[in-house]
C-alpha cells in the first residue's frame, strides 16, 4: 500500500526520524511554508495524512483533502483545526499530548521563580552598571513562596506536573477545572476551586494551563483581573487568546496585578499594536521588573522536539497502516471515518 504524508509547515528542514517512523513504502512530503495558499494543490489532493503545526485546518483548506484520513495537530493544542468540519468530512484529528510536559511546567515555574528571586532583573541592571547597581533594590517583585498559594488554571498533566514543583516549594495549591471529574481534587491533595473567581481571589500566583476554547477564550479580562488578590503574579504559558492584554496592562497599571509573564501573546509573532508589548518594550520605571515575555517556547528542548515529531509521526502511522486511532480530539463529528 503506498501512502503519502504531507508536513506542511514542519520545522525541521529533514524529516529523518518521521522517515523511521513510516518506513521506506510512504512518501512523505515537506513544503514548509507558513500559508495553504504557498502549497501546491495537487499536495493536498493526494495526501492520505498531515502533521500540521500552524497552518489552519479550515473550510479553505477541507475541500480539497480528497483523499486524507487523519490529521495530527503537531502540539497539545488543536484551535487551529476545526474540529466538527473535519470530523463530518471523516477526517480524525488528533493532538500529541504526552510531549513538552515537563517542559511547560518547568517554564511556568521558571517564570515565578525569576520574579520571586529576581533572577533576570539583577542580571539585566547588573549589565547596564554592575558597581552602581549592586542591590536587591531592583526585584520589585520579590517575595517568600513557602505559604503562598499557587493557583493552577487546568488540571490536566501539564497544570498537574506545575502544581507538583509548586507543592515541593511548600506552597499551598488550589486549582480551577471543570472538566475535571468530581473528586480528582482527593487524589492530588490539592484544594479545588468551585468557580474561577473563587481561584482568584486567593491566589498569590496564578498560572494557566488551559487549552483555548469558547470557554476559555479572554478569560482572563477586566473582570477576572478585578477580581484577583492584590500583588498577585499571572503566568501563561497555554494559548495567547486566554488573556486580554489590555486587562493585564491595566491590572499592572493599578497594581491589582504585581507580575505577569506571559509565553503565548494573542497575536504570534509579538507586535507593538498589542499594548502590553508595547509597555513592555519602552521598559518605562514604573514596569521593569514586572513582565516576562517568552516566543511561545515554553514547549522547547531537544529532548522535547525528537518525542513530538516521534509521538506525530507514529499517531498517523498507526491509523494509516492499522487502523488503530490514538489521541483523537474530534471523535464526537467524526461519525463516518474514510
Amino acid at each position: 500500500m503506498s501512502l503519502t504524508m504531507l508536513f506542511p509547515d514542519s520545522r525541521s528542514e529533514q524529516l529523518d526520524l518521521e522517515a523511521k517512523v513510516f518506513g521506506p513504502d510512504v512518501t512523505l512530503l515537506n513544503p514548509r511554508k507558513p500559508r495553504f495558499e504557498a502549497i501546491d494543490l495537487k499536495s493536498w489532493q493526494e495526501c492520505d495524512g498531515i502533521v500540521v503545526a500552524r497552518i489552519q485546518m479550515n473550510s479553505t483548506v477541507a475541500p480539497h483533502l480528497k483523499k486524507c484520513r487523519i490529521i495530527v495537530r503537531n502540539g497539545v493544542g488543536y484551535d487551529n483545526c476545526d474540529l466538527k468540519l473535519l470530523g463530518e468530512a471523516g477526517i480524525a484529528v488528533c493532538n500529541v499530548p504526552d510531549y513538552g510536559t515537563t517542559e511547560v511546567a518547568d517554564s511556568a515555574v521558571a517564570m515565578m521563580l525569576a520574579f520571586a528571586r529576581g533572577t533576570a532583573i539583577y542580571d539585566a541592571t547588573l549589565r547596564e552598571n554592575p558597581t552602581a547597581n549592586w542591590t536587591h533594590t531592583h526585584n520589585v517583585t520579590a517575595r517568600r513562596l513557602r505559604g503562598a498559594t499557587y493557583g493552577v488554571i487546568g488540571m490536566g498533566r501539564i497544570g498537574t506536573a506545575s502544581a507538583l514543583r509548586a507543592k515541593a516549594f511548600g506552597m499551598n495549591v488550589v486549582f480551577y477545572d471543570p472538566q475535571l471529574s468530581i473528586g480528582a481534587e482527593l487524589s492530588f491533595g490539592f484544594t479545588r476551586a468551585a468557580k474561577l473567581e473563587d481561584l482568584l481571589k486567593v491566589a498569590d500566583v496564578i498560572t494557566i494551563h488551559a487549552p483555548l476554547t469558547d470557554e476559555t477564550n479572554k478569560m482572563i479580562n477586566a473582570d477576572a483581573v478585578s477580581k484577583m488578590k492584590p500583588g498577585a503574579y499571572l503566568i501563561s504559558t497555554a494559548r495567547g487568546p486566554i488573556c486580554d492584554t489590555g486587562a493585564l496592562l491595566e491590572g499592572l497599571k493599578s497594581n491589582r496585578i504585581l507580575a505577569v509573564g506571559l509565553d503565548v501573546l494573542p497575536t504570534e509573532p509579538a507586535t507593538l499594536d498589542d499594548p502590553l508589548v508595547k509597555a513592555w518594550q519602552a521598559n518605562e520605571p514604573w514596569i521593569k521588573g514586572r513582565v516576562l515575555m517568552g516566543p511561545h517556547s515554553g514547549f522547547y528542548s531537544p529532548d522535547s522536539l525528537v518525542d513530538l515529531r516521534t509521538k506525530a509521526a507514529q499517531t498517523a502511522c498507526l491509523y494509516l497502516k492499522e487502523n488503530k486511532l490514538i489521541n483523537c480530539v474530534n471523535a464526537e463529528f467524526l461519525k463516518k471515518p474514510r
